[in-house]
């Protein structure tokens, strides 16, 4: 059985993190496989992606067989493999939205709070633990400090203590949290809500969003006036304007 599944459904591909033996540890080769997928994904014309998980927890984070013992080397190459993941979810033009049905710890909270959107379920739980050992969680901080604020932040990684899923959405982590039973509807529902309109303008505007976010308010709006005024030449802009005026529903371009 692959350690990652991949399964499309009309307009959606689910992504699913099938390594459960392991914890859905992040191995190398695991790491390269979801990279892969994203990739291949972000290829067809489907609308959306979820990133989903089997068996006790969404994921343990990194893979220590891959780490102990390994050399300085070695161990920065991981890291970048891993970093290179968390990019192109976020390069992928579909909406990503991931489905966290249980505990996500150190590079797989990264994982989770990485991607566009986050449907937790009431067991989901969330957790930065290199803060309670020897080991701190340097790189999953970058995608969770990115979530919340700066004093909770260096609460998660000085404690490493789980943050259950309500306090995840109280913090900015997480945009919605349902009972167990409800969760792969409740993430269906707001996929469908975030696919709607323009792909292509969609996924300009994904782009340009990340790149704006970490810009200062006067360059971003520099940035974000730049890419609103030429996007508003493309056909799909055009025809938004004109069915708005024509009070009709828009027909996008193929």
């Amino acid at each position: 059985m692959s350690d990652v599944l991949v399964q499309r459904d009309d307009a959606v591909t689910t992504i699913t993190m099938n390594r459960p033996q392991r914890r859905n540890a992040l191995s190398r080769e695991f790491l390269l496989a979801l990279t892969e997928a994203f990739r291949e994904a972000g290829r067809t014309d489907a609308l959306g992606i979820v990133l989903a998980a089997n068996g006790p927890v969404f994921s343990a984070g990194h893979d220590f067989a891959d780490m102990a013992g390994a050399s300085h080397a070695d161990v920065r190459g991981l890291l970048q493999t891993c970093a290179e993941l968390m990019r192109t979810i976020q390069a992928v033009p579909q909406v990503v939205v991931a489905q966290v049905h249980a505990l996500a710890t150190a590079a797989g909270c990264q994982l989770a709070v990485t991607c566009d959107l986050v449907v937790a379920s009431e067991n989901a739980g969330f957790a930065a633990p290199g803060g309670k050992g020897g080991w701190f969680c340097h790189t999953p901080m970058v995608a969770i400090s990115h979530n919340v604020g700066r004093k909770r932040a260096m609460e998660m990684a000085l404690t490493g203590d789980v943050v259950d899923a309500r306090t995840a959405y109280e913090w900015g982590m997480v945009n919605r949290v349902v009972p167990a039973a409800e969760l792969e509807k409740a993430t269906r529902d707001l996929l469908d809500r975030a696919t709607q309109g323009s792909p292509r303008s969609k996924a300009l505007g994904k782009q340009a969003m990340y790149a704006q976010l970490d810009r200062t308010e006067a360059d971003a709006y520099t940035y974000a006036i730049e890419v609103m005024a030429a996007s508003s030449q493309t056909p799909e802009a055009q025809e938004g304007m004109t069915a708005f005026l024509e009070k009709r529903r828009p027909q996008w371009p193929a």
